[in-house]
């Protein structure tokens, strides 16, 4: 790379990693910990790229970009944020930003990044919108760091101002009809009315009429497509390709596959090709298992923001939210965790309160399960977390070296699970994993496995 990176965050560790890697690469870095700074050598001309946190103690980078593209049209700035919601790849997007990237990175992602933008130098211009009317995070439990959520935020973002049909896939309880809102709130038709309609409101010869005056060139969502019957599915292609002088955005919803549905004969091909001009698909809780922790802490935030006590989950009863199977997906979370803050008699939630709440609801379930419910082969989970990192990555592909990076993700835990299993003997461990015990030995330290002995509790 060849290039001067200017480098904005209130991070000492992440400006020290950043200057090295950089450095290293061939680029002159300038690194601070103030906002002020990093606007001073703008305006001065100096940098070619610039890499910036959102919150820092003088300021808000996302506040900056507009300044800055005043000051330096085209200098590409890549923001960094552990604010790992969905307003802040919105606002990043808005704001015009080169790149956005969750916090904690992969630095060899953000090493590629950077180096694309040196090499472009200037960002395509994209169309100006509107300040959007404010909104609080806590309206939006739309939080999480996994890859399945960061790429469900870039493509909102990437859909927002699109002039497209959006479908949305996923489970009762993903929030399908939220990001169908949040589309429509952040678009440009954000001053029209947004109308949520299902088939009964449709299956009056008058309804879509009536529906259309309402909606009044503004955002019209379809719930749950594929239940609606035949004769109301045509009505909707009708409405569709003839809706009068103010023409709506048209979003729908689906909690099956509307393709094998159409295959099937349930859903009409010309309603499917009019609704799929965008795709979204919201995860299940069981595709991002990690981001539990996180919406539960923002649940119980929420709840003390209510006015209701403050707690916490224990270790034992975290865990057990972690490996629960969550059918009803975030809106059972948020119900789990609304009745426990309401019924725990201390300020800590333990296990056993947690398994009473969770008894009262479908039993636990192994999390690694096929979209349809079925049982899914470790091959096929690994295949699909794979396909979302790639596709996280756009048309670019990931940092060189995946394959080690991703046997390394599956080895540790294996042999961390397996030394488990066998209370520590590291001669069992190798027995079990059919692999010699000096080999073991050299992964346990390149791997940087921490072995307790202890007796094993069978």
């Amino acid at each position: 790379m060849d290039g001067t990176v200017l480098v904005a965050d209130d991070d000492r560790t992440i400006r020290t990693v950043l200057t090295q890697a950089l450095t290293r690469a061939g680029c002159k870095v300038h690194a601070t910990s103030s906002l002020t700074t990093l606007m001073r050598w703008v305006s001065e001309g100096k940098g070619d790229v610039v890499i910036s946190d959102v919150m820092m103690p003088d300021g808000n980078g996302l506040e900056m970009l507009p300044k800055i593209a005043q000051d330096r049209p085209g200098l590409p700035v890549i923001v960094i944020s552990a604010q790992n919601t969905i307003m802040t790849a919105i606002q990043a997007a808005e704001a015009e930003a080169y790149d956005y990237l969750p916090k904690p990175f992969d630095l060899p992602d953000l090493m590629k990044r950077t180096a694309k933008a040196l090499e472009n130098r200037r960002r395509a211009p994209s169309m100006p919108v509107d300040e959007p009317a404010a909104t609080e995070d806590g309206d939006l439990p739309l939080v999480g760091r996994t890859p399945a959520m960061q790429a469900l935020y870039r493509l909102v973002a990437k859909v927002m101002n699109a002039d497209l049909a959006v479908l949305i896939t996923g489970e009762s309880g993903t929030g399908k009809s939220l990001i169908a809102r949040t589309i429509h709130d952040f678009s440009d038709r954000r001053t029209l009315p947004f109308v949520s309609v299902t088939g009964a409101d449709l299956r009056e010869l008058e309804g879509p009429q009536r529906v259309l005056a309402r909606v009044k060139g503004g955002t019209l969502l379809i719930d749950e497509i594929g239940d609606i019957e035949d004769e109301v599915q045509a009505r909707i292609v009708r409405m569709i390709d003839s809706p009068g002088d103010h023409v709506p955005r048209f979003m729908a919803t689906s909690q099956g596959d509307l393709s094998r549905a159409m295959e099937e004969g349930r859903v009409r091909r010309d309603l499917y090709y009019r609704l799929t001009g965008a795709t979204i698909h919201v995860p299940s809780l069981r595709e991002r298992v990690e981001d539990i922790a996180l919406l539960t802490e923002h649940f119980l935030a929420r709840a003390e923001r209510d006015g209701l006590a403050r707690r916490r989950l224990s270790k034992d009863a975290e865990e057990l939210f972690r490996v629960y199977s969550w059918p009803g997906n975030v809106r059972q979370l948020e119900n789990a965790v609304r009745r426990l803050v309401l019924t725990s008699r201390a300020d800590e939630i333990s296990r056993a309160e947690v398994e009473q709440v969770l008894g009262d609801q479908p039993e636990t379930e192994p999390v690694l399960r096929g979209r349809g419910g079925e049982s899914e082969k470790l091959s096929a989970s690994v295949a699909r977390h794979l396909r979302r990192y790639f596709d996280l990555h756009g048309s670019a592909l990931p940092p060189p070296g995946l394959y080690q990076r991703i046997l390394r993700e599956v080895e540790a835990p294996l042999i961390e699970i397996a030394l488990e299993a066998t209370g520590g003997n590291q001669a069992k461990c190798a027995d079990l994993l059919g692999i010699n015990r000096n080999t073991l030995r050299k992964k346990i330290n390149d791997l940087e496995i921490r072995v307790t002995r202890r007796r094993k509790l069978m």
